[in-house]
């Protein structure tokens, strides 16, 4: 059984449309309007995202914003060929990243212990945190853009290597995924495929 959302006491929840903007309506979009995406609207995502917890504050992640006709040059080589125009043709393609020297900003975010001694030397527990939480803020992020009115298609078709010598040379930033930002026309869109209930995907214990 699930609960409606008039079961819950509003204070405590969104409104049926906010979910409804965020899930139960938002679709992966393939093709966009020429409705550019103004930079101080990244920022304000950027700003909200920021807010989502992570591992000890270790806000790993790290993104490139791919808007110019050079950058997406740059970028088209290096995504699959279905890929390709969607990519060129979205507002806005953010290559999402993590940063394996995370731990070195954390005497700024983590001040009240020593957590950079945590990871100094520990390579697996880095790329398994960066990655995690890298990761764990992209999805904040997008859940941040759905809820200030732009779309979103993810995208991991491309060559992780060539991002990185392309777009975080001479860096510890590893890439992740490519996400396209923008207003979707709602061309090309699927119907929604099949989920997995409750009862296939969770226990409670």
């Amino acid at each position: 059984m699930t609960l409606n959302i008039s079961q819950i006491h509003m204070a405590t929840a969104v409104s049926n449309e906010t979910l409804d903007l965020l899930f139960r309506k938002a679709r992966t979009q393939y093709c966009w309007t020429e409705r550019r995406v103004p930079d101080a609207l990244l920022r304000t995502i950027w700003d909200l995202c920021c807010l989502g917890s992570t591992s000890a504050n270790t806000s790993p992640m790290r993104v490139v914003f791919i808007i110019s006709q050079e950058a997406k040059a740059r970028l088209k080589p290096l995504v699959l060929p279905a890929n390709v125009e969607k990519c060129m043709k979205a507002p806005v393609v953010a290559l999402f990243g993590y940063d394996m020297r995370f731990y070195d900003r954390l005497p700024q975010l983590f001040p009240h212990t020593d957590a950079r001694s945590w990871f100094v030397g520990n390579h697996d527990l880095i790329t398994e945190t960066a990655f995690r939480n890298g990761t764990l803020q992209a999805a904040y992020f997008m859940m941040a853009a759905r809820a200030m009115g732009l779309d979103c298609g993810a995208i991991s078709g491309f060559d992780l290597g060539g991002a990185d010598r392309t777009f975080f040379a001479d860096s510890h930033v590893k890439s992740n995924f490519l996400c396209n930002f923008g207003y979707g026309s709602g061309d090309k869109v699927f119907p929604r495929s099949p989920r997995l209930k409750f009862e296939d995907g969770c226990q409670i214990l």
